[in-house]
């Protein structure tokens, strides 16, 4: 069991289990290593002086490895999967383009694009080239594709880069915040099963 009580431990995970904790809480379990879990409320406790050393941002997750911190979902994922490389969950340097492309093409446009899209803020089609994801409807057509063209995200390996776009699919489809096309579906399904993806969705219901 990677998640211990354990007050020596050298990793610490920050997170709240209706946040996007549940990413790195994820790319934990892949990785199988120990880490210490500090669950923070929203409001006072995200907003502490204490925990903005930590994240001056006041939100979660985000976490601390021994005197390293690191927030934002996809710069975890990435630590990660270097700070442990005897989980094989980066491609080799020379094979990480695709590796870091869609992991922060999931985290830049396709990101800015659903939230706005949440917000009901769209841009006239003159003004699209301000932004960096164009429009929604491009980005999904973009994505979809990716997700199709390799087994997995950056190749023929599950990385942490199908952790990120994992979650971001995966959740697209159960909260209607991606269109259930079958190139998602087809995607989601290869991952929904994995038993670090199961075992986190049951640590953060209890």
């Amino acid at each position: 069991m990677s998640l211990t009580e354990n007050p020596d431990c050298p990793l610490i995970f920050y997170t709240n289990p209706l946040s996007r904790g549940q990413i790195v809480r994820w790319m934990l379990e892949e990785t199988g290593v120990d880490y210490r879990q500090q669950l923070l409320d929203y409001g006072e406790a995200m907003k502490s002086p204490e925990y903005t050393q930590i994240n001056p941002m006041g939100k979660v997750p985000a976490i601390k490895h021994k005197d390293k911190v690191v927030t934002e979902c996809a710069a975890i994922c990435a630590y990660l999967a270097d700070a442990f490389p005897e989980a094989n969950l980066a491609p080799a340097l020379a094979d990480r383009a695709d590796y870091y492309r869609w992991l922060f093409f999931t985290s830049g446009p396709l990101e800015a694009a659903i939230t706005n899209r949440n917000l009901q803020v769209e841009a006239p089609a003159e003004k699209e080239r301000m932004l960096g994801y164009g429009n929604y409807n491009l980005v999904v057509d973009v994505l979809a594709k990716a997700v199709v063209k390799q087994p997995y995200i950056a190749g023929n390996q599950f990385s942490a880069a199908d952790v990120y776009v994992g979650s971001q699919v995966i959740w697209g489809l159960e909260f209607g915040t991606l269109p259930k096309r079958p190139e998602f579906e087809d995607y989601a399904a290869k991952l929904i099963s994995r038993p670090a993806l199961l075992k986190t969705r049951s640590i953060d219901a209890a």
